[in-house]
């Protein structure tokens, strides 16, 4: 069980992991979108499968290992409000990190063009069953397509937003909400950045 004030280490370990592993998927997919025909899209679009599988999986992990803790109070001192956007981020933040690799799982499993899945060039990875042989597999894969897009702006927005907040929490309100989440070895810089 956590600590009262401080996230554990399995959950900073989930939180740090999947937030890389989301910028660089972000950055990925901004790239590969972009690039036209260079001989490098189809690498692009390989590892962005993988690290998108893998995003899917830690996700997954990350909820099941929430349930087994209770998670630090959020400081008494803050308004109602942001601990209901707070927590409304945090959902919202699991509907993402989970839908958006299955909205991807689905375009590539309705795609026509059949390309395989081979997670960092080593493990295959199967298409989702029955969505390939369906007759609409072209009008699933434009809609999924049409979510992916649309969430990873959302994604991304979020990503903003909470990162602003846990700064501000941190430099204006001066509690411990950016603190509880950070690894041990920063606690010295992030009270120094607050001049404590």
């Amino acid at each position: 069980m956590p600590s009262a004030t401080s996230y554990n280490s399995v959950a900073k370990t989930f939180h740090w992991l999947i937030a890389a592993l989301i910028v660089a998927m972000l950055l990925i997919g901004y790239f590969m979108t972009t690039m036209g025909n260079s001989p490098l899209k189809f690498s692009l679009f390989q590892w962005h499968k993988s690290i998108g599988i893998t995003i899917l999986l830690l996700s997954l992990g990350r909820l099941g290992w929430r349930f087994t803790y209770t998670a630090p109070a959020l400081p008494k001192a803050m308004p109602q409000w942001e601990k209901l956007a707070a927590r409304g981020a945090h959902i919202l933040f699991y509907v993402l990190i989970i839908g958006m690799p299955l909205t991807g799982w689905v375009m590539v499993s309705a795609s026509p063009m059949n390309i395989p899945t081979i997670l960092y060039g080593i493990i295959p990875w199967p298409h989702l069953p029955v969505i390939p042989t369906l007759e609409n597999k072209k009008e699933i894969g434009h809609a999924a397509s049409a979510v992916h897009y649309y969430a990873a702006w959302l994604l991304a927005g979020l990503l903003v937003l909470h990162a602003g907040a846990a700064w501000k929490h941190h430099l204006f309100d001066r509690d411990d909400v950016l603190l509880r989440m950070a690894p041990g070895f920063l606690h010295k810089f992030l009270h120094f950045l607050r001049g404590e």
